[in-house]
């Protein structure tokens, strides 16, 4: 849709007006009082907050999708916004893609919008339509949670300024289980108990690959191949000369379920530009055996490029903050904690 360089949303600034909607699902009564904890935790960072009418938690999505695309539209559009954190994922974010005015967004002022799980439903079309750099992350129910040393909170990445370069590095240690927000809803520390560590799919040891970065929650982007809203192909063209690293996450899909997924998406061509991929580790299960890097094998492991798997992205914390459309560079030799170089240009 739109030719030439990615583009970044200003640095976030304090003061600056981050805008609280869920795209999907809403928060219930009982999380309350962990929504608010999270917006205090960005107020006292010296933003303002301002949440939106589409946050009802009793159903399966927090309002009707007009109201939920028109809510997310309008911050997006306002120019007083500087970002838009949802404050999680859900399951039916699919029903706003085609309500969104993607050449009106594209015309205004970039907002970073942040989230995973679902909400990269949203976030990876609104980069491939309108060459916007979106950023993959804590939803706002995780914000609060320090990442580990070596890892980038989604603040630090929206603060930067455009050319700038993030470096992560491999968390060593991913937590176990998450905590209980309706009895601990003011919880601000990881429980990094469970060692961790990249790999490499297939015989390589030493690997690298440098490419724009895609992808999301594999669960509801699968979805996408086919339609408007996920032709990396037609962004590759117009955004990503240098290849594509495409990164995926598993929320809870089977392991069977996940190869189809991952044949579905390599049929529709979103390999074929790739320079490497990288697949974040899953608490989803096997299915009969067949484990979750058994499907990454089955699907991708004749690849001509390089994929890293367990690498620190969705659902199980810690995680990167990974922004599509950024240059990066991922690296992983020999017995060396793997790293990922984003450069915002």
């Amino acid at each position: 849709m739109h030719a030439g360089a990615v583009r970044y949303p200003a640095p976030l600034r304090p003061g600056d007006t981050i805008g609280v909607t869920a795209p999907s699902s809403g928060v219930e009564d009982e999380l309350g009082p962990r929504l608010d904890f999270c917006v205090e935790h960005l107020r006292r960072l010296g933003y303002q907050v301002r949440v939106g009418d589409c946050m009802d938690g009793t159903g399966l999505v927090s309002a009707p999708a007009a109201d939920r695309a028109a809510e997310l539209a309008g911050m997006l559009l306002d120019p007083r916004v500087g970002a838009v954190v949802p404050p999680w994922g859900g399951e039916l974010a699919i029903d706003l893609l085609p309500l969104l005015d993607y050449e009106r967004l594209a015309a205004a002022a970039p907002t970073w919008v942040v989230g995973y799980s679902d909400t990269s439903t949203v976030l990876t079309p609104l980069t491939l339509l309108t060459g916007v750099a979106t950023l993959h992350g804590a939803n706002l129910m995780d914000t609060p949670f320090a990442p580990p040393e070596g890892l980038a909170h989604w603040l630090d990445v929206a603060t930067s300024p455009t050319g700038a370069t993030v470096t992560q590095t491999a968390a060593t240690h991913h937590q176990e289980s998450w905590p209980d927000f309706r009895t601990q809803p003011e919880v601000e520390s990881m429980q990094l108990t469970v060692p961790a560590g990249w790999q490499v799919l297939g015989d390589a040891r030493d690997v690298q690959a440098t490419g724009r970065l895609v992808g999301g929650c594999l669960d509801t982007l699968a979805m996408l191949p086919g339609t408007p809203y996920g032709d990396v192909g037609a962004f590759a063209d117009r955004h990503a000369p240098e290849g594509l690293l495409v990164y995926l996450e598993v929320s809870d899909a089977p392991a069977a379920e996940v190869s189809r997924m991952l044949h579905h998406l390599r049929y529709a061509g979103w390999f074929d530009r790739a320079t490497g991929v990288m697949v974040g580790r899953t608490p989803a299960p096997a299915t009969l055996g067949f484990s979750q890097v058994d499907a990454v094998h089955h699907a991708l492991g004749d690849l001509p490029v390089p994929v890293l798997f367990d690498v620190d992205v969705g659902h199980v914390p810690p995680q990167m903050a990974l922004v599509n459309g950024a240059l990066a560079t991922m690296e992983l030799t020999g017995s060396a904690r793997g790293t990922l170089v984003q450069r915002l240009v």
